[in-house]
């Protein structure tokens, strides 16, 4: 039970941020492909309304919510244990990059 207590290296926090920053940049983009057809381009036009832009971000955040929940499991059972400890970091911090991930969604 001695490796549950150690700490991560300062390595596999470093491989933990490139493994994060390339998870959000590929979930971002590939739902981005997958909700384009949904809300308007056009942001500011006459007859824009806030539905269908609203039915985009949804869709967007509940797709970003089950990608992270299904990679936080996947990686809990897969990881070593001394690594695990980082999981839950990670985990909050991409729930945090969906609220800002939406901002760039509609640029």
């Amino acid at each position: 039970m001695a490796d549950v207590t150690e700490k991560s290296s300062k390595a596999a926090l470093l491989a933990g941020l490139v493994l994060f920053v390339a998870f959000e940049t590929l979930a971002f983009y590939g739902l981005r492909y997958l909700t384009s057809g949904l809300g308007e381009s056009d942001q500011y036009q006459a007859e824009n309304t806030i539905v269908s832009n609203w039915v985009k971000t949804m869709v967007f955040f509940v797709a970003h919510l089950v990608l992270v929940i299904a990679a936080m499991l996947v990686l809990s059972n897969r990881m070593p244990r001394r690594y695990r400890g980082q999981v839950m970091g990670w985990f909050y911090l991409s729930l945090l990059m969906s609220f800002v991930l939406i901002i760039p969604l509609f640029r």
